[in-house]
Parts: C-alpha cells; sequence; structure tokens
C-alpha cells in the first residue's frame, strides 16, 4: 500500500514546526505596571434604614390629633431616643473593621496606601 503524499505546509503544521517560527508578542503597556498610591472614591452601600416603626408609629399619632405635638410627647421622644441610640451605635463601629463581606471600603484601601506607597524606582 502506497503511503499518501501531503504538501509541505501539512507537514510542518502536524508536526508543530509553524509554532517555533511565531515569536509570542511584545507586550508593551501604556502605564507603568505598578499599583496607583489611591482607588476611586466609590459610594458606601446603603445600610438598612433604623427607627422606621418608631417614624410611623409617631407620625400616626400626628395624623391623630391632627400634627399636636404636646398629645404625641410619647411618640416623639420614643423616637428621639431611637435615632440617638442609632447613632452611637454607629460612631461606635470602628472605621477600621472590615465589612461583612470581608472587602475594605475605598476610603480604607486609600488610607493604607497612603502608609505604604508603591515604590515607583529602585534604590
Amino acid at each position: 500500500m502506497a503511503v499518501p503524499v501531503y504538501p509541505a505546509w501539512v507537514t510542518r503544521w502536524v508536526s508543530g514546526q509553524w509554532r517555533q517560527k511565531k515569536r509570542p508578542p511584545t507586550i508593551r503597556p501604556t502605564r507603568p505596571l505598578v499599583l496607583a498610591n489611591k482607588v476611586a472614591n466609590r459610594r458606601e452601600q446603603a445600610g438598612e434604614a433604623t427607627c422606621i416603626t418608631e417614624m410611623s408609629v409617631m407620625m400616626a399619632c400626628w395624623k391623630q390629633n391632627d400634627f399636636n405635638n404636646t398629645a404625641c410627647a410619647k411618640e416623639i421622644q420614643m423616637f428621639y431616643d431611637c435615632v440617638a441610640k442609632a447613632e452611637k451605635e454607629r460612631k461606635d463601629q470602628n472605621e477600621d473593621t472590615l465589612t461583612p463581606r470581608g472587602n475594605f471600603t475605598s476610603s480604607q484601601v486609600n488610607k493604607l496606601l497612603r502608609r505604604f506607597p508603591q515604590i515607583t524606582r529602585y534604590v
């Protein structure tokens, strides 16, 4: 049985010789390949709303009493107490802690990058 004769390019392609002649493309980045010393400020995700029930009770009382503050003093005081408690909890929350997902906020990343800037030249 005769062995089939293929063109030369088929032999080179099957043996992989065509790959040896090609060189990988040279990469010329437009900017230096280092991290920047700051990141873009992204808006923080809105947390859950607090004191909604107290506010709705206060507004319902106002509506029932024709927006009279003296008749709704108890509900108003409950709402102000809730707001003060929520503000205290928010201030007590340390800014340097991680978010519940484990990521840093953009302000935390910028603070760390200011403390440890990127080395742009060799000493």
